[in-house]
């Protein structure tokens, strides 16, 4: 089954939708920029979009080249807004972990910052629905497969704080058996006996039909140009020996924009 992470991600937000306008007002969201390019322009273009179609408003504060990394944690630190995000990569010369760690715990809706993220490993009960937005895809697309998790061995390809990490963690949280590979590591070859296969290492198409076992989960949240067109880390003839596969462009990237906005009608809910 190919998913179709477009119709998944309009059912999350329709949601988020209707919770968010029982709120007192639409929830405000700020986007930190500083390294602006085409690419970050048109994500923020995307996902001001979503935000309208899950009840909240998106605004942007943009820092120029000359911005320091104190410029940005202040900037983070007093915004007045109901969520925050830090709109990544952020300029070479700056401390992304010193700035996402100035976002306010109950305001991290993209779960960057150490302290939510060491909450989400712990399960903190203080926010337990809060996901990272990949990790909140990662749910979306297993329990739409009707995927038991318990006992499966999954292999995650890639240890980015994005999705890597996050998404092992979750995964080992559900009870499943779990090992992280990395390009580098020269392991790939264990993805022939995966049950769940998660990659993000942004390698174009490198995973192959012959890599992988008939019936595999394969979700693919890596992302990265082939001949000037979006492309995953895993070639498309894949799809056919999965149970469950993820293109890109159209899977786990519109989806986990959804959970975003989902986490900010979530995290203003609790207040």
């Amino acid at each position: 089954m190919i998913i179709d992470g477009k119709v998944m991600a309009n059912t999350v937000l329709a949601r988020a939708k209707t919770r968010a306008q029982k709120l007192p007002h639409p929830p405000r969201v700020l986007a930190i920029v500083a390294n602006e390019t085409t690419a970050t322009k048109s994500y923020l273009s995307i996902k001001s979009k979503r935000a309208t179609d899950a009840g909240c408003i998106l605004e942007t504060l943009t820092f120029g080249p000359d911005s320091t990394t104190e410029d940005l944690r202040l900037a983070v630190r007093t915004a007045d807004a109901d969520a925050v995000i830090v709109q990544l990569p952020l300029g070479e010369h700056m401390d992304a972990p010193i700035i996402c760690d100035a976002i306010p715990l109950e305001k991290d809706v993209d779960v960057l910052s150490s302290a939510a993220r060491v909450s989400f490993g712990m399960m903190d009960l203080r926010n337990p629905s809060l996901l990272p937005p990949v990790v909140g895809a990662v749910k979306t697309i297993l329990e739409f497969g009707d995927v038991a998790v318990t006992g499966k061995r999954a292999v995650i390809i890639g240890a980015g704080f994005l999705v890597g990490a996050p998404v092992a963690v979750w995964l080992r949280q559900q009870g499943a058996e779990v090992e992280i590979v990395t390009l580098e590591s020269g392991s790939i070859s264990i993805l022939k006996e995966a049950d769940i296969i998660v990659s993000g290492a942004g390698s174009p198409h490198f995973i192959k039909p012959e890599m992988i076992k008939e019936g595999v989960v394969l979700i693919d949240a890596g992302t990265s140009e082939l001949g000037g067109t979006l492309a995953g880390d895993a070639d498309p003839a894949c799809a056919d020996k999965c149970s469950l596969f993820t293109p890109v462009p159209g899977g786990v990237g519109p989806l986990a924009v959804a959970c975003l906005f989902n986490n900010v009608v979530t995290s203003r809910s609790a207040w």
